[in-house]
């Protein structure tokens, strides 16, 4: 008489959550990167989208700004393709380059305020759905 084993499910709900958390995270940094692209271009363009502020005092040129928005934009499009295979230095480099987002856009704010304040806002959801991710997590890999 043989014995018949259930299969032992391993996609649990926590497992589904932490993969959906982990794909919005992806997801949510590669639009940040483009955008971020975009504006840098923008900026270094120096269209007439951004506000001008005399007494700022984290005054920089607009076209350095920037160039810091493009390069940031473009690393965060590199590492939201490393979130797709759920690795941990993707996941690391995403809150770092999320978090260097949210300082650059907190500089920037005066150039152009109501954009700035959608980045911050859009960061920090990525930090966090990347922060409570689990690191044994393999239902994308």
């Amino acid at each position: 008489m043989a014995a018949t084993h259930t299969p032992h499910r391993t996609d649990s709900t926590s497992q589904l959550w932490a993969g959906g958390l982990t794909v919005f995270a992806a997801v949510m940094l590669g639009i940040t990167g483009v955008v971020g692209v975009f504006r840098g271009i923008m900026a270094i363009a120096e269209d007439d989208v951004f506000l001008t502020t005399p007494n700022y005092v984290f005054e920089f040129d607009l076209t350095s700004w920037g160039w810091i928005h493009l390069v940031l934009g473009a690393v965060a499009i590199v590492v939201s393709f490393g979130l797709y295979k759920v690795s941990m230095w993707a996941r690391v480099a995403g809150v770092a380059i999320a978090a260097l987002v949210v300082i650059a856009n907190f500089l920037s704010l005066p150039y152009y305020p109501a954009w700035s304040i959608l980045m911050i806002a859009m960061s920090g959801f990525i930090i966090w759905a990347l922060c409570v991710v689990k690191s044994d997590n393999s239902m994308l890999r």
